[in-house]
């Protein structure tokens, strides 16, 4: 059973390649809709923005999708790049890190460092797909 977790937590990097792929392509392109697939049905995700989005909440989903269409309407992103491989935790799972750059209306420059919490909700459900990743958590710092 130890290797078997030891394989698992092996392959967790290899499996979060296509979920930070999509992560950034969401915000790449200003697409809540790529973003809302990867927030959990049930329960809440935790967000924290600093200025000038200024929340700190726990939303559901849809409350989530929400934020983010309005986020993306309101700003244009200029740039959204990784921040190096994710960070495996001890309870196998990630933490994301992004750099973001957008402006506003008005082209106010704002840079933000991003970071994303993410469990594999599959782990240990026979006959799930082991790319079930799910946000647990966003949480942003102005740089």
């Amino acid at each position: 059973m130890g290797k078997i977790a030891l394989l698992l937590i092996a392959l967790l990097p290899l499996n979060i390649a296509p979920t930070t792929q999509d992560i950034d392509i969401a915000f790449l392109q200003n697409n809540p809709k790529i973003l809302f697939d990867y927030f959990p049905e049930q329960g809440y995700i935790h967000v924290s923005f600093p200025p000038p989005i200024s929340l700190s909440d726990q939303l559901s989903n849809q409350q989530a999708f929400f934020l983010f269409k309005k986020i993306f309407s309101s700003y244009t992103t200029l740039e959204f790049y990784s921040g190096g491989a994710p960070h495996v935790t001890s309870d196998n799972s990630l933490i994301y890190t992004s750099r973001w750059s957008f402006k506003d209306r008005r082209n106010n420059l704002y840079v933000f460092q991003v970071f994303f919490y993410l469990v594999n909700k599959s782990l240990g459900h026979k006959g799930s797909p082991l790319s079930a990743w799910k946000i647990l958590e966003i949480r942003v710092e102005k740089l």
